[in-house]
This record gives C-alpha cells, sequence and structure tokens, in this order.
C-alpha cells in the first residue's frame, strides 16, 4: 500500500501545480477572450448576415453573400493592392534604416545612452498625434517642408498630401519615421547579445567591417531580423490611425488601405455585414502570413 500510495502521490501534485498553473494564467486569460476571441467571432458570424445599422427589421442570414459580393468589389481590391504597397514600401525601408541606426548605436558613443532615448522617442508618441504633427510638416502654406525648399530655391507651395501623385508616398514616409524604432530596439538587442570576441577575433584575421558584418553580425542577427520583419509587416498591413489622420483614405481612395475601407463600409455607410466580411478576408490574409513565418521558424529557417 505504502508503495502504491507512493507512486500516486507524483500525480497528484502534478495535477495540482496544472491547476495552480490555469489559476496563475487565468486573469490574463479572460480579457483575451473577451476582448479579443469574443469580438473576432462574433465578426465572423456577423459577415454571414445582412446587418446594417438604423434597421428596424431582424437582421437575416444570408451566408455567403457578402463574400461574393466582396470578390467582384474593384474597389475593395484597389484598396487591397494599396494596402501591399503600403505595407512593402513601409517594412523595407523602416528595416533598413533601422539597422544602420541600431549599428552605429551599438557603438561606443560618448553620448550613447542618450542617443538610444532619442532614437525611440517617435515610439512613445501616439498615431494621432504622429499624424497631426505630419500635417503640420506637409502644410502646403506654413510647413516646414514646403519653407524649407522655399529658402533652398527648389520651389514650394506643394499639397503633399492632397495630391494624386504625391499622398501615397508622404504618407509612407511617415510610417517609416513612427514605426523605426521599434525595429531599432530589436536589431539592437540583437546586436548586444552577439559576443564581441567573434568580432575581435574577426578582426585579428584582418577582416574588414563589410566582411565581418556578413560573416559575424548577420547570422546572429538573422533570427530577430526575420521576426521583426514579420511582425512590421502585419501590423503595417493592419494600419489605420496614422493613414486617417493624415489623409482618412484621401485623395480620390489612393490611401485608402483595406481597414480605412472596411472601416468607411461599417461607420459611413452603415453595411456592418460587408465590412465585417471584409475583416475576415483581412484576418485570412494576416493569418496566412504568420502561419509562413511559424512554419518556416520551426522548420529550421530561423536557425539559418
Amino acid at each position: 500500500m505504502t508503495a502504491v500510495a507512493g507512486t500516486r502521490r507524483p500525480a497528484g501534485r502534478a495535477a495540482t501545480r496544472g491547476h495552480g498553473a490555469w489559476f496563475l494564467v487565468l486573469p490574463a486569460l479572460i480579457p483575451i477572450l473577451l476582448l479579443s476571441v469574443g469580438p473576432l467571432l462574433y465578426g465572423i458570424v456577423l459577415a454571414f448576415t445582412d446587418a446594417q445599422s438604423g434597421r428596424t427589421t431582424a437582421t437575416g442570414w444570408i451566408g455567403a453573400l457578402n463574400f461574393r459580393d466582396l470578390l467582384h468589389d474593384t474597389l475593395f481590391w484597389e484598396s487591397f493592392r494599396i494596402g501591399l504597397v503600403w505595407a512593402v514600401g513601409v517594412t523595407v525601408p523602416q528595416f533598413l534604416l533601422a539597422l544602420g541606426l541600431a549599428l552605429l548605436l551599438d557603438q561606443d558613443l560618448r553620448l550613447g545612452r542618450f542617443a538610444r532615448a532619442l532614437a525611440i522617442v517617435p515610439w512613445a508618441m501616439p498615431e494621432v498625434v504622429v499624424g497631426v504633427m505630419w500635417r503640420l510638416v506637409y502644410n502646403p502654406d506654413a510647413g516646414i517642408l514646403n519653407e524649407t525648399l522655399r529658402d533652398l530655391g527648389l520651389g514650394g507651395g506643394r499639397d503633399w498630401l492632397s495630391g494624386l501623385a504625391t499622398a501615397l508616398p508622404a504618407v509612407i514616409v511617415v510610417g517609416v519615421w513612427a514605426g523605426m524604432p521599434q525595429t531599432t530596439v530589436a536589431l539592437l538587442a540583437g546586436l548586444q547579445n552577439t559576443p564581441r570576441e567573434l568580432h575581435e577575433a574577426a578582426a585579428v584575421d584582418g577582416a574588414g567591417a563589410w566582411r565581418r558584418f556578413r560573416a559575424v553580425t548577420w547570422p546572429a542577427l538573422r533570427p530577430v531580423a526575420l521576426a521583426i520583419t514579420a511582425l512590421n509587416l502585419i501590423w503595417n498591413l493592419n494600419s489605420f490611425a496614422l493613414v486617417y489622420v493624415l489623409t482618412s483614405g484621401g485623395p480620390g481612395g489612393k490611401t485608402r488601405l483595406p481597414m480605412l475601407f472596411a472601416y468607411e463600409e461599417a461607420f459611413r455607410y452603415g453595411q456592418f455585414g460587408y465590412a465585417a466580411a471584409m475583416g475576415c478576408v483581412l484576418v485570412a490574409v494576416v493569418s496566412v502570413l504568420l502561419s509562413v513565418f511559424l512554419v518556416s521558424r520551426l522548420g529550421g529557417g530561423g536557425d539559418a
């Protein structure tokens, strides 16, 4: 009996520890279920209905009709194309500039701590504040950009956010500036985790700066670079507040990202069911991108 009791006691302790772990996780799990999973499931159900604002009749189940209409909605697919241009146009220069800044901040600078604190200032600013600030920068009459161009004799007075050819590039510049700090911080953390002995050994062997970067720095930094680039691509594809404050999707829909299009359908035109279908498509696209990244990481792609 003693032996039997002795063999059963660890299982009981494991079960107790399991219940204790769930008890500790529960305070964090409940908000996720209520604020993330619940609205997501409700949005999926709503996408299969004809829900509209201000209707006195009951909402009806229409199956996949919203998705069928969405498949032939050229405006939505144009916004999706603009969203891809925006996401890639922000993510790529954001990474390159952040990498250069991280390499600089990794050096032994005299005011290194101050420079690092200054580099994350845009990250600490709310997107609405960033949007308002850059609207002032791009102001056609008194903006600092046009004033500088006038002082340099390069013209001025251009309305950057209202021009059909300049609105999207101007917004991309703001997106790069606003999102670069978080990429810099991630890359800087990866650089500081690279053993200094490897750099010193490569320098002793006569390797130059570029060769040391290719042979030592980049292999150690690659997992962090892949992770932050994938996350930035997903975040930028889901952008809303910054572009909404800057242009509200104009001019002529040239900066209307998919999230802006879904917002307009829901809260300007009251087509809640149709907007929910757009949201489901965006969730599916982001899920595919995230799955590809996770599969590549779990399959050993991040260790190369």
